[in-house]
């Protein structure tokens, strides 16, 4: 089985160009599904539903906290309130969650890291 650190990614953060058709680009290069944006990386994500972002689908965000102050979630079309849970864990490791659709969420995102801010995305793929 392959290790969870060989999966396809981009090793640097990238602003997201266009985003539609269940799929983003970015850096030159486009990716069907959703997206886990780093400080230091861009990953394919398995997430499709809000209901399904968890500490465990944000494993990553958790592993690179100490470089991150502000996690955005995408949550695609809809409205989603995060659990208390989430939000508690992310406080614990001193991440600010802020949520809303993934086109404002990209928008804040690109803005944030355009100004060298401590940020990661989490962006479930639109349609």
């Amino acid at each position: 089985m392959p290790n969870a650190s060989d999966a396809p990614h981009l090793p640097r953060s990238a602003a997201i160009d266009a985003y539609g058709n269940g799929g983003f680009a970015f850096a030159g290069m486009s990716h069907r599904g959703s997206l886990l944006c780093l400080p230091d990386a861009v990953w394919a994500w398995d997430v499709t539903r809000p209901e399904q972002i968890d500490k465990y689908s944000l494993a990553r965000v958790f592993e690179a906290a100490n470089s991150i102050d502000t996690l955005i979630v995408g949550t695609g079309n809809a409205v989603w309130l995060p659990p208390a849970e989430l939000r508690n864990a992310l406080r614990n490791v001193r991440v600010v969650l802020d949520t809303m659709q993934t086109g404002p969420a990209i928008r804040t995102y690109n803005i944030m890291i355009g100004e060298r801010r401590r940020v990661a995305a989490a962006l479930i793929a639109v349609p």
